[in-house]
């Protein structure tokens, strides 16, 4: 019953870890990147809908990115959606594809994107958190209700802590290779 608790908590934890990494690859450092336009949202017919099933990417020189939508018919409203996003791009439609060029970074939108690589960082910490808390609660739950003695439980909320801190320290050590990554001119 410890180890279900543990193990379901490491998940949840790595989960956490990976969705952290996806957001870091979401902000620019030096080249476009497909992956940047992974969190933008297009209006479809009336249903929301990931940009990333709607169209396909090329990056064809280091600041520029080409979105070609499947559907013409959803040409405006993909324009519409990275026109409204916080990717600082103003898309030049010329009837096929779109193109995004991005400005080349000044050192005030670098410093920008290290405050949000930041708080990307402490929301992927708060969720391992989070995590070790409810995990933590169950093992005080199993020992209420008679299940595992407290010896058990006293080792198990170690591993727990150590488990927590691993993750945690990943989510460190991509912060800290992101903030390099934006500070390289």
């Amino acid at each position: 019953m410890i180890n279900d608790v543990l193990t379901e908590a490491d998940a949840k934890m790595r989960k956490s870890v990976e969705a952290t990494r996806e957001d870091f690859a979401a902000i620019r450092a030096g080249r476009a990147h497909p992956s940047m336009f992974a969190k933008i949202v297009v209006d479809y017919y009336g249903s929301p809908t990931p940009l990333q099933q709607l169209a396909s990417f090329t990056a064809p020189e280091a600041r520029v990115i080409l979105v070609q939508p499947y559907d013409m018919g959803a040409m405006a409203g993909v324009e519409r959606a990275i026109r409204d996003s916080d990717l600082g791009v103003n898309p030049a439609n010329d009837g096929k594809v779109l193109r995004c060029v991005f400005p080349e970074l000044t050192e005030e939108r670098r410093k920008e994107y290290i405050k949000v690589a930041r708080g990307k960082a402490e929301d992927g910490r708060v969720s391992v958190r989070n995590i070790r808390r409810t995990a933590k609660q169950g093992l005080e739950k199993l020992e209420k209700d008679g299940e595992v003695g407290k010896d058990d439980v006293t080792g198990a909320e170690k591993r727990l802590d150590g488990m927590t801190k691993k993750h945690t320290d990943e989510i460190d050590e991509m912060l800290k290779n992101k903030e390099s990554e934006l500070l390289e001119v």
